[in-house]
């Protein structure tokens, strides 16, 4: 079941422990396309509520398979105040071109008239390929809302067309592939959304401070500490499902079990993430 109570918790520890203050909420990492509409609804109207006055955006992934769901979803999110809504390909029955998924975003977007709109590009869970670089072209006289794309792919070559033909600057780049997150700000990336910055974000906001500088050398140090620790739970067996069990022993805040068909981190897994995760040393020496 989903617990409505922890959140105003949750977002306090993100705000004041990982200095973010930004979410992306019923995406992958939050499950939101195992929950239901009811489900995501509350989900998003407490996120909201909890995060006025303490965060700067609040963006909710308002994707389904069903398009009138998505629909309802994403006039849900434009009535509660949501910051942005972001809509992730159809992954059953799947656009098989450009036209096609942008004539899915476009249905969505429309509901939502007088809120940014994200396209969510994911293709190793999606299975869609279509590459962003093609999709760009003209969208925004297709969806007037259109803002950006959360660029979850280690495509860089499509990602770095993307923001070369974004000249104007008029969209915005959330890359959300975390160990890979350096190489993507090289090419111009504006920002991340990952599951990882729950638990890494004061982390890997000292790596982008660093990037910013431009101090690459400890801007690496960071990725390269971040892509340690990743590169050794991915060896273990690392998903959702593990990501929740390190957040709850690093936030101490508990996430609860995943929802089948995920299954609950072993002990064992706790265990030896913990041990490595403690093991490593900081730039900033904490």
């Amino acid at each position: 079941q989903i617990n409505l109570l922890v959140i105003r918790q949750y977002v306090d520890y993100l705000v004041s422990e990982q200095n973010v203050k930004n979410v992306f909420v019923n995406g992958t990492t939050g499950e939101g396309l195992s929950l239901n509409i009811q489900e995501r609804k509350r989900l998003a109207e407490e996120w909201v509520c909890q995060g006025k006055d303490k965060l700067d955006h609040v963006i909710i992934h308002v994707g389904a398979l069903s398009l009138p769901e998505s629909q309802e979803l994403a006039r849900h999110a434009a009535a509660i105040g949501a910051s942005a809504i972001a809509v992730i390909a159809p992954f059953f029955f799947k656009p098989t071109n450009k036209d096609e998924l942008i004539a899915f975003l476009q249905k969505v977007a429309s509901e939502a008239p007088a809120v940014p709109f994200y396209y969510y590009h994911i293709p190793p869970l999606t299975g869609v390929t279509i590459r962003v670089e093609e999709l760009l072209d003209g969208i925004k006289e297709r969806i007037p809302t259109f803002q950006g794309v959360k660029f979850s792919d280690t495509d860089l070559l499509d990602l770095a067309q993307c923001i070369n033909k974004n000249e104007r600057e008029e969209f915005a780049f959330l890359y959300g592939v975390d160990e890979q997150l350096l190489s993507a700000l090289a090419i111009g990336a504006n920002g991340a959304v990952g599951s990882t910055y729950n638990y890494l974000g004061r982390k890997t906001n000292l790596m982008l401070q660093a990037f910013a500088k431009p101090d690459l050398a400890l801007a690496r140090k960071y990725q390269f500490l971040t892509g340690e620790f990743l590169n050794f739970v991915i060896k273990l067996g690392f998903g959702v499902a593990q990501t929740k069990a390190v957040m709850t022993f690093v936030s101490g805040i508990p996430m609860g079990p995943p929802r089948l068909p995920l299954v609950d981190a072993s002990e064992e897994f706790i265990v030896k993430a913990k041990a490595k995760l403690d093991s490593i040393v900081w730039p900033d020496g904490d």
